[in-house]
């Protein structure tokens, strides 16, 4: 069943290799879609693909790579759309 979820992570989570992270974990999970950090200090995300395999992103992104802090993670489940072939780092 393919899914779409749009994420906001909050904490340390700039200047840490989260998005290139998020990038690996995703291709890896085979789900498509986009990170980017915001102005704000938080980084924003949507995955799209098999509702497993985004339950398993949104686990690791509570936790984030190694030198992050997460704090909150905001969660919006969408519609799946299907309009993206790879899953991208946007700036």
């Amino acid at each position: 069943m393919t899914a779409r979820v749009h994420l906001v992570i909050t904490g340390r989570v700039q200047g840490v290799w989260f998005r290139a992270n998020t990038q690996k974990k995703a291709k890896t999970l085979d789900l498509k879609g986009w990170v980017k950090n915001l102005p704000d200090g938080r980084v924003e995300a949507v995955f799209e693909g098999e509702k497993e395999q985004i339950d398993r992103i949104i686990e690791w992104c509570k936790k984030g790579p190694s030198f992050a802090r997460v704090d909150d993670v905001q969660i919006q489940w969408e519609t799946p759309m299907e309009d993206f072939t790879t899953f991208t780092i946007t700036y």
